[in-house]
């Protein structure tokens, strides 16, 4: 299972240097760290710094692997609250093909 640092440069090299997303995303797995991706800012840039962002994204680390892997339905995960998003929902759904392995 990876750690947080290679998944940070497995999405750095996702997002390349414009994700289209246009916005900030942060990835909260809360003891293990965060992921933000400001995708606003030209080149984008991928980091671990705490944040704030437009959308936060709310996991527990091993729902997030899962959920990269294919194993975990990201609609299954936020019915089940395993998921959680604050903020612009549409940026987060438009996030889901950077993840996915």
């Amino acid at each position: 299972m990876p750690d947080l640092a290679q998944t940070t440069d497995y999405i750095r090299q996702r997002v390349g240097e414009d994700s289209g997303l246009g916005k900030s995303v942060k990835l909260d797995f809360g003891p293990e760290g965060v992921i933000h991706i400001d995708g606003a800012s030209t080149p984008n840039q991928v980091t671990n710094e705490d944040k704030p962002a437009d959308a936060t994204i709310s996991m527990a680390w091993d729902d997030f692997i899962a959920l990269s892997e294919g194993r975990l339905d990201p609609m299954m995960a936020f019915m089940q609250g395993k998921m959680k998003i604050q903020g612009d929902m549409m940026l987060a759904q438009r996030l889901a093909p950077l993840l996915k392995g």
